[in-house]
């Protein structure tokens, strides 16, 4: 089974879906966002991907008063979700821009009232963040869009991936294995539950959303069967912000899709033949014939 978002046909042998996760890496500035557009569109990304929040839903009531520092100054956790928000003028602009650039763009959701606000830009796709794949009331409201969804599985069981594809339905649905530790440790990816989500949820597409650091684990995600591959991606990883450390730059997003790619082409169909390049090698190095 194949799911189609914007002009990408994501399974059936296609190449690998890159997803350039924004997130929050833009730290409420429309022109940093902006250069990672641009940096997404110059590494041969297919999309960006944001996060919209309503902070006085989404926020933890035990997160809200929480003091944090920030470049702003010290403001409770509730404030600075706010900060860092961008609305409907900012995401007009910066959805814009992500299409003109030639990239699929579109968010994850953390409330209902957000879906509405995503499905007022017309976002080709949703994204499920693995915090929500519990929020079943947000996965009914994702489902009823009609739209292509992307669900990530990060600190989720198999029980509750079950439930979640039991309200989303698994016919427009990628499935991403995750785990949500940033950074992670190559000792947490426990990458071969990628069969194992391909092998329970037979013809839905699985790929593969990192947070670790360097690029191997997720050239191995691909290497393994990954349709879809999601990292993080900053200008500096030194920069202010949560997920910043756990990001690519810009050389490394670049290399993570040239590797890609080459891998694509190297894993072939399976079958085994006689290659042109081997015919001068083995007239000059076979001393028995078939």
């Amino acid at each position: 089974m194949t799911v189609t978002i914007g002009n990408n046909v994501i399974g059936g042998g296609n190449p690998a879906y890159v997803i350039a996760e924004i997130g929050l890496n833009h730290n409420g500035d429309v022109e940093l966002a902006k250069k990672l557009i641009d940096v997404a569109a110059k590494a041969g990304a297919n999309a960006v991907k944001f996060q919209k929040r309503t902070p006085e839903i989404s926020t933890p009531e035990h997160m809200r008063d929480v003091p944090r520092e920030t470049p702003w100054g010290t403001m409770t956790y509730l404030e600075y979700r706010y900060r860092v928000e961008f609305e409907r003028e900012q995401y007009v602009e910066i959805g814009d821009y992500a299409t003109l650039a030639g990239l699929d763009w579109f968010a994850s959701p953390w409330d209902v009232p957000s879906v509405a606000f995503l499905e007022d830009l017309n976002v080709v796709a949703h994204k499920v963040a693995s915090a929500s794949l519990t929020d079943l009331e947000l996965l009914e409201a994702l489902r009823d869009t009609g739209k292509p969804i992307i669900l990530s599985t990060g600190m989720s069981t198999i029980e509750q991936i079950d439930r979640a594809l039991g309200v989303l339905g698994t016919d427009k649905v990628v499935l991403l294995h995750a785990t949500s530790t940033y950074p992670m440790e190559p000792e947490e990816a426990n990458l071969k539950v990628i069969a194992t989500l391909r092998d329970r949820y037979a013809g839905v597409p699985v790929g593969y959303s990192g947070h670790e650091r360097g690029l191997q684990i997720s050239l191995a995600a691909v290497a393994l069967g990954a349709v879809a591959v999601e990292r993080h991606i900053t200008l500096d990883r030194a920069m202010w912000g949560s997920d910043h450390a756990a990001s690519l730059e810009p050389a490394g997003l670049e290399h993570l899709v040239r590797d890609i790619r080459v891998i694509e082409a190297a894993l072939g169909d399976g079958v085994k033949r006689v290659f042109p390049g081997e015919l001068a090698p083995m007239a000059k190095l076979r001393r028995v014939g078939a």
